[in-house]
């Protein structure tokens, strides 16, 4: 047992380090963020509650600038204040931030919202783990290494749910009425929205499918539900 103590203790460690982050996740998205009440967004988030038989879907402003998306394992959907303001500004349709929704939606209701959760919670506790451990046999190696595998890891997690959270949301917005013409133009003003906020890409895009591939995706999808 004590010869596994150097394993263990690290593996505990990141344990610890996740739960805290999750609730400290938890307590900011609860603390930073207000009900959506834009008039246009609401109709269109009905519109696609109608289609799903709910009486409702919880969007909610998150109080930081990134342009980002975001779904809690509750249920509830986040949209960053940057993204928001774009909106505003004339920069993103309300057709397009609904395909965001759209897309969040399909992440809660295929399960990857929790899974998303350790995507955006516990990566630190996975890089420090690896780092503890890898440290032991590389040193100074060991820290690099663990950031790859980390990415990695958060890489392989990623890719999968996002084409079948965006095919969810093609069918989603055709079956509201919306369309997926949204879904595929935002894309194209990821880049421009994101370079304006430092670099910053949003969870869904980083790391995840290239655009292109996406876009094709969704086409293939249109053809078969239009």
């Amino acid at each position: 047992m004590t010869k596994l103590l150097p394993i263990l203790l690290p593996i505990l460690y990141g344990l610890i380090l996740y739960r805290f982050s999750v609730w400290r996740t938890h307590r900011e998205l609860d603390a930073k963020s207000t009900r959506l009440a834009d008039p246009k967004l609401k109709a269109l988030t009905d519109r696609m509650a109608a289609s799903l038989d709910l009486a409702d879907i919880p969007v909610h402003i998150y109080e930081i600038q990134p342009v980002n998306g975001l779904a809690a394992p509750d249920g509830r959907i986040f949209i960053t204040r940057g993204f928001y303001d774009e909106y505003l500004k004339g920069r993103v349709t309300g057709e397009e931030l609904a395909s965001v929704i759209a897309h969040e939606l399909g992440h809660v209701a295929l399960g990857h919202a929790r899974k998303r959760m350790i995507d955006f919670s516990g990566q630190n506790a996975l890089r420090t783990v690896l780092t503890m451990m890898l440290s032991r046999i590389l040193p100074g190696a060991g820290v690099y290494i663990a950031r790859i595998l980390t990415r990695l890891v958060a890489a392989g997690l990623s890719r999968g749910d996002e084409y079948e959270a965006d095919a969810y949301a093609t069918a989603l917005l055709i079956k509201s009425g919306i369309g997926a013409e949204g879904q595929k133009s935002l894309f194209g003003k990821l880049d421009e929205l994101t370079q304006g906020r430092g670099g910053v890409m949003p969870a869904w895009l980083m790391s995840h499918p290239k655009t292109a591939d996406r876009i094709a995706a969704i086409e293939k999808n249109q053809e078969k539900w239009v």
